[in-house]
């Protein structure tokens, strides 16, 4: 849980989320909030780079040979100057198995 300008949000550890090491660079991690059906969450991430605007339209889908662990919360990517930027599904990265709530 996370006090963001007074109000309570729960706190998303993405590494952990998409199955990847614990950053050991020595640097806390960036919140990004998101809000989803009335519910305010912080995503903990590495870092930001910039904040773009893309057209829907230039959205692919998700190619083959993906990492599986982006693929599972990914709904399209844009080629970017010869690189691809994955683009998250918010809904599925939030969605808690219930089999993780009963332990």
């Amino acid at each position: 849980m996370l006090n963001l300008r007074g109000g309570i949000v729960t706190a998303i550890d993405m590494r952990s989320r998409l199955g990847l090491p614990k950053n050991d660079d020595g640097k806390p991690p960036m919140a990004v909030g998101v809000e989803l059906r009335g519910e305010s969450y912080g995503l903990l991430i590495d870092s930001i780079g910039e904040v773009l605007k893309l057209a829907d339209d230039s959205r692919e889908v998700n190619p083959v040979n993906l990492d599986p662990r982006m693929a599972k919360m990914a709904d399209g990517v844009h080629r970017l100057d010869g690189q691809l930027m994955v683009v998250l599904d918010v809904d599925r990265v939030l969605e808690i198995p219930t089999d993780k709530l009963a332990a």
